[in-house]
């Protein structure tokens, strides 16, 4: 097993991406979250009632290390909606509670199901 190279890391994270229509970047999991801004995203998330995929950075610091300049967002969490890059806490935060989170992640959740 080779150490991991920057490159192989982005496909990794492109295929997380692709196979997940949502996706949270997370430090911890959504049952136990390793910092408050996490809690936060996962809390909103799970209040939409759908299932979503996440990933631990801290248990994976290369995906730690490359997403944010592949995303070019510099913080955690970040939620990834049908390969697109929502935000970060406070746009996930907002959006919930501007009834914005609920319908996006609801007709994601739809499509999936119906694919």
């Amino acid at each position: 097993m080779e150490g991991t190279t920057p490159e192989s890391t982005v496909e990794k994270i492109k295929e997380q991406i692709a196979e997940n229509p949502i996706l949270l970047y997370m430090k911890g999991s959504p049952k136990l979250p390793s910092c408050g801004f996490s809690a936060q995203a996962a809390q909103a998330l799970m209040s939409c009632g759908e299932q979503f995929a996440y990933v631990d950075i801290l248990q994976n610091p290369d995906i730690r290390a490359e997403l944010p300049k592949y995303a070019n967002w510099p913080t955690f969490p970040q939620l990834w909606v049908d390969g697109e890059l929502v935000g970060g806490c406070d746009i996930i935060i907002e959006m919930f509670q501007q009834n914005e989170l609920q319908p996006l992640i609801k007709e994601t959740a739809e499509k999936q199901k119906s694919e």
